[in-house]
């Protein structure tokens, strides 16, 4: 019996020590991976529904490249280049017919770390002073969003003039993402700025930046980026440790959440690095376009009802969960429109709530899917915050937004707005959204015997000895020494 217990106090010990030394990231939460888990409940063996999303991955693998003109590729005929910063060193020859000397499009997405590089190229500036114009467009048919950011990489001299732009709409309508210019006042009449200057309320603002257009190709200077990351971080801090920040906007933030969301990116180079204030019209093959690389890394947008996305006869569509449907899980199935379709929610941290569809012939009540620690987290939300192009968007803390809707502010917790003026809520949830738990305003909380919760029942012994093990680790700051037996 005493053999037993020293083992048992060993492994307690071990235990206290391996939780007091491990660190975890503070965003290691909040990934949403999982749409659904069987629990234990009242009525027995019960699925509980949470908010889930894709994992983010490389999105270039799926993507669709469109040049145009068509004709713009180098190689056709057959032609020579001279290097910008020499232009006496013209050994560079592209032809089309030979592999060794091609450079097609699909080689802006290939496996990079090759010897020698591979990479696109453009025909060059021959028509001078006709503008070298190649729109380059990456379609996905499917509706993405973005986690990071877009990564250009040039092998030739980075563009001088260039602007990224992004559809929601399949390619019928664009939108600027992003200008980039040595000089933007000059090439777009913008005053220059930097991702530095944007603020949560401008945060939407569509930037002319010179930081990514030098036109000599120096070692560490080929890549043009559009700044996803620096853009989470006006909500989530410096090192995206607030996340639910993030989320809290993004959930509540139509035109934000839109912002990181494509279906297709369009990158319009404009004029070519020149490397000088005059173009040399003498040796025009200077001048000339090549990526090497573009990094898209992304997730489908699943409206939090589904966790995998899969690529079939070239196409991306999400395996929909809570009996919805659809290539964005953008309806319900049939026979599931107990209530009008809702996209799920991030809040409360970290299960969110999933807004299931429910089967047409039953209520619009639902199990929640809330625990005390998701309810917790959602004190750590930011205050909604008014950007600058988005004036139509309600906050929260307006005098004349509305208490709820289907697409801003979302009753939480399985709760359903009503003409927009109240939030109906499940059995045990309160509040003006649904977001409080009703026992928490009863005799005796969450923990008394009306509450519904588990009552409490005396430690065991083996707890008792644990947390007094944990008790001399924290306070003592007691050496996690192998005990001797």
């Amino acid at each position: 019996m005493r053999f037993h217990f020293a083992l048992t106090l060993q492994a307690l010990w071990t235990g206290v020590c391996q939780a007091a030394m491990q660190h975890y990231p503070a965003a290691a939460w909040g990934h949403y991976d999982v749409c659904k888990s069987q629990v234990y409940s009242d009525e027995g063996l019960t699925w509980d529904y949470m908010a889930c999303q894709p994992e983010a991955a490389d999105m270039t693998q799926y993507l669709k490249v469109t040049l145009d003109p068509p004709n713009i590729t180098c190689g056709d005929p057959p032609e020579t280049y001279c290097a910008l910063e020499n232009p006496y060193m013209c050994n560079n020859e592209c032809d089309a017919t030979t592999e060794e000397l091609a450079h097609p499009p699909g080689l802006m997405f290939d496996t990079e770390g090759r010897n020698p590089t591979t990479f696109w190229q453009s025909t060059s500036w021959k028509k001078y002073p006709k503008p070298l114009l190649v729109n380059i467009t990456l379609s996905w048919n499917k509706t993405i969003e973005l986690t990071e950011d877009i990564v250009l990489t040039f092998e030739s001299g980075r563009p001088e003039q260039m602007v990224l732009e992004k559809s929601l709409d399949y390619g019928r309508t664009w939108q600027p993402y992003q200008f980039y210019a040595t000089d933007c006042l000059d090439a777009f009449t913008m005053e220059p700025k930097t991702v530095q200057d944007l603020t949560q309320h401008t945060l939407l603002d569509i930037i002319c930046t010179e930081d990514y257009s030098r036109g000599y190709v120096w070692k560490n200077d080929k890549t043009v980026r559009f700044e996803i990351k620096d853009r989470f971080a006006l909500f989530a801090g410096p090192r995206l440790h607030n996340m639910a920040s993030l989320y809290g906007q993004l959930d509540t933030t139509k035109k934000l959440r839109d912002f990181f969301t494509i279906t297709d990116l369009r990158i319009r180079l404009l004029r070519p690095a020149t490397g000088a204030t005059m173009v040399d019209e003498n040796n025009l093959s200077r001048y000339f376009y090549a990526i090497s690389d573009i990094k898209v890394q992304g997730r489908c947008k699943c409206n939090l009802h589904a966790n995998s996305c899969v690529y079939d006869k070239e196409k991306l569509s999400c395996e929909c969960e809570h009996n919805t449907t659809g290539p964005d899980c953008g309806r319900c199935k049939r026979n599931y429109q107990g209530r009008a379709w809702s996209a799920g929610s991030y809040l409360p941290i970290p299960k969110g709530t999933a807004n299931i569809c429910i089967p047409s012939n039953i209520g619009p009540v639902i199990r929640p899917n809330v625990s005390s620690l998701g309810v917790a987290n959602r004190k750590e939300v930011a205050p909604q915050v008014a950007l600058s192009t988005a004036p139509s968007v309600h906050v929260a803390n307006s005098k004349r937004a509305r208490v709820c809707d289907n697409e801003l502010l979302r009753c939480q917790n399985g709760g359903t707005c009503i003409s927009n003026v109240r939030c109906s809520c499940p059995t045990g949830y309160t509040g003006l959204l649904c977001e409080k738990r009703r026992c928490e305003s009863e005799l005796g909380g969450c923990g008394g015997p009306d509450s519904g919760q588990a009552h409490l029942t005396p430690p065991s012994t083996s707890r008792l000895l644990l947390l007094l093990l944990l008790g001399s680790v924290l306070l003592r700051g007691v050496s996690c020494r192998p005990a001797v037996l």
